[in-house]
């Protein structure tokens, strides 16, 4: 199918051929027919990806800070990599659409096929042919609406939360200051709620518009032109001022914040809808005692992943107006006739040309508040054939090299800039195909490594008996039901962390395993594989005794939104506690059997004590609210009458017989990715065992389960399932046995 998109980087702007997202579980697959070419969020992308990338950094603070952070726990390399990684990739334009639907999801069976929806959300209504939309974000295109207006329905909802937001009533006077798409639609919206409405925009045309759809009387801001407004807003209030004021204007000046001030009523309501400056005037705003609002996007459920992504609505009692019922309310005006869009819709552009559209509105030749694409698909089911592309490899290996034909299901940041380089220019690796959730995540990806194909579902690589090996590097709570899939199609399989997230998704990989025959699984716990971490352990020796090792993990606080918090995804605990575990159990080549957890208060915030056969104890802290500039891991081992520490991944210490061994690393921080994949590669390339034995990878995976049960239980936890209480006696294991 045919996909707009733009490379940050570059600022090249490209219709792409990617694979058509598979209808998932809780949403449907909608094939568009109309899309709205948003002119101020997408512009404004368009624009910034054309800057320097000092002009970038200057734009986008807030990344810069996440860059600087980055660099002090991974280090120069990895952020380097992956903010390479992500300014040159291509990403998705568009978020309003209106299309058929024409597969149907679990669980959005409310939905059919040939029935027309409207669609929101930057990730999913997308300019493209076929989009995978949740079902929260799909709401059913009513009989009286056309088409190329029902592609409004997401910027009709962010007008409708504003208006919410300000709580206007009947007979009530608004001025609204930026009069672009958000703005005409808002001046619609409140006439239709009996509100009278004045407006101020530097365009005459766009004043022109607004008085042609409702307003009362629209002026430019500047003092010399903006007396009929004013004159209309002092005979409708009786000189009070108005009762609401919308901002809906962009840009840098802090104009449209002082004109709230300066015409709002005593106790007015100010509401921010738009993107401007907001250095609030404090004496003005004081003395009128002015209360600002913000109103953010659709309304409440955006933003929350369980509402957007997982379909759990929010109880018609508690929350009146969610963002899906915002997007069924504009339609409903707009299909009883309500809200004129004829006006609005300056032109509708057929969607083969989209890049010259972009370039010629970037130019001043298309202009006009309302845009949209006319796409020219026949409405059949989509087919999903795999991109081919040319391989990138040399054909002159040598014969007798064994190759391995790798697929990949997952091409996320982390697979792109940690795994996937270390792939890509490999003798012995074939990179066949990748599979992501997203079409265009799946082309970057093949773009850049080389893959010879790509698509957006993961059951045709499984089914190609040409495949040898799988990388799964999906999100973690698929990680388990995909390991299934890998080991009954006869692969061998490469998962990142955690191999799974509970006890039950561990069950299911064992019976997997048990009913297969095959158990050529690996986790990708790096940490074990990292050179400077091997030579320490190495230059330590053999061990005479139990020894104490103390893991600190300085974590920081996740993004919010972060998928890592959803709770079907388990916990930072288990999605990253499993690689300090194993690092631990390797160190001390033994596993673990039983652990006590407590915790201090603070979300994911815990120490956890691990106890071991030989009497080794092992303590990991994993902290959260520490500085998050500081270094991330520190790593001590004390026993056998030495001290050893590892910073970072940056530096190691050997203190023995009083004196003090340091080593560098001279290569920056490296946390053994590249030796981990080079190790499962020779081992599938060579049909040798597995680098780290099953046995220790589920043993790790119920540590972790252990953990979190004593973190709510306040006991010590055995690890192994259905074993009795632990001793805590050194030299004896869990069920009460000395230890070998």
């Amino acid at each position: 199918m045919k996909q707009i998109a733009q490379n940050y980087k570059s600022g090249e702007l490209a219709l792409l051929d990617v694979p058509v997202p598979a209808a998932r579980p809780g949403g449907v697959l909608v094939r568009t027919q109309f899309s709205l070419i948003s002119t101020g969020t997408e512009m404004m992308k368009i624009n910034e990806s054309k800057l320097s990338l000092l002009g970038k950094a200057r734009a986008r603070p807030d990344q810069v800070k996440k860059v600087l952070q980055s660099v002090s726990q991974q280090g120069v390399r990895a952020t380097y990599q992956k903010v390479s990684d992500r300014l040159d990739s291509f990403t998705p334009l568009g978020y309003s659409l209106c299309g058929e639907v024409v597969e149907v999801g679990a669980g959005a069976e409310e939905f059919s096929v040939g029935q027309r929806v409207a669609c929101a959300g930057n990730l999913y209504a997308l300019h493209a042919e076929y989009n995978w939309v949740p079902r929260n974000l799909c709401v059913p295109v009513p009989d009286g609406a056309r088409g190329e207006h029902a592609a409004f329905t997401t910027v009709g909802a962010i007008a409708m939360q504003g208006y919410r937001q300000s709580e206007a009533r009947l007979g009530e006077t608004a001025l609204v200051i930026g009069l672009g798409l958000v703005g005409q639609l808002l001046v619609q919206i409140l006439r239709a709620a009996g509100v009278n409405v004045v407006g101020l925009d530097p365009s005459v045309e766009r004043c022109r518009l607004a008085e042609r759809l409702g307003a009362a009387a629209c002026s430019p801001p500047e003092p010399a032109t903006r007396g009929p407004a004013l004159e209309t807003l002092a005979a409708l209030t009786d000189g009070a001022g108005a009762d609401h004021i919308f901002l809906t204007a962009g840009g840098g000046t802090n104009q449209p914040v002082e004109l709230a001030a300066e015409l709002a009523r005593d106790r007015a309501r100010v509401v921010d809808i738009g993107k401007c400056r907001l250095d609030l005037p404090w004496n003005e705003y004081y003395a009128k005692e002015l209360e600002v609002r913000f109103s953010r996007s659709y309304g409440p459920g955006r933003y929350d992943p369980s509402y957007e992504e997982g379909g759990v609505d929010y109880p018609i009692g508690y929350v009146r107006w969610t963002e899906r019922r915002n997007l069924a309310c504009f339609l409903d005006l707009v299909a009883e006739g309500r809200l004129d869009l004829d006006p609005l819709v300056s032109a509708v552009l057929p969607f083969e040309g989209a890049v010259d559209a972009y370039e010629r509105i970037q130019q001043g030749e298309q202009t006009g508040v309302g845009m949209v694409f006319r796409y020219s698909g026949n409405g059949a089911t989509p087919r999903r054939p795999a991109t081919v592309a040319p391989p990138t490899r040399s054909a002159s290996r040598p014969a007798a090299q064994p190759v391995v034909r790798l697929g990949v299901i997952g091409a996320g940041n982390y697979a792109t800039s940690m795994l996937l380089p270390h792939l890509r220019d490999r003798d012995d690796v074939r990179l066949v195909e990748v599979a992501t959730a997203t079409g265009l995540s799946a082309a970057n990806a093949q773009r850049k490594f080389g893959f010879e194909r790509c698509s957006a579902d993961h059951r045709g690589l499984l089914a190609d008996e040409s495949i040898g090996a799988v990388l799964i590097a999906t999100r973690h709570h698929a990680h388990a039901a995909m390991v299934c899939e890998a080991l009954r199609a006869g692969k061998a399989v490469f998962v990142e962390k955690p191999l799974a997230v509970d006890a039950d998704q561990l069950e299911a990989i064992l019976a997997a395993v048990e009913e297969s025959g095959n158990d050529r699984l690996m986790v990708g716990f790096n940490r074990r594989f990292a050179p400077l971490l091997v030579d320490l352990k190495r230059a330590v020796g053999v061990r005479s005794g139990p020894v104490q090792v103390r893991y600190d993990v300085n974590a920081g606080q996740l993004e919010a939104g972060s998928w890592y918090a959803h709770p079907e995804e388990g916990s930072r605990l288990v999605g990253e506690g499993c690689h300090f575990v194993d690092t631990i159990s390797w160190w001390l080549d033994q596993d673990p059997v039983a652990v006590f957890t407590a915790g201090t208060g603070e979300p994911d915030d815990a120490a956890s004590t691990l106890l071991y056969p030989d009497g080794s104890v092992a303590t990991v802290a994993y902290q959260t609210s520490g500085d998050p500039r500081a270094p991330k891991e520190l790593f001590q081992v004390t026993g056998d009458k030495q001290v050893v520490r590892l910073h970072n991944f940056q530096r190691t210490e050997l203190w023995r017989g009083g004196r003090r061994q340091v080593r560098r690393s001279r290569t920056g921080i490296d946390k053994g990715q590249k030796q981990e994949l080079d190790a499962f590669v020779r081992a599938v390339a060579e049909a040798r065992a597995m680098p780290i034995p099953l046995a220790s990878l589920v043993a790790t995976s119920r540590a972790t389960f252990a953990a979190r049960r004593s973190l709510a239980s306040r006991r010590l936890e055995p690890v192994a399932p259905g074993a009795g209480p632990a001793r805590l006696e050194p030299g004896h294991t869990a069920d009460g046995g000395a230890a070998g």
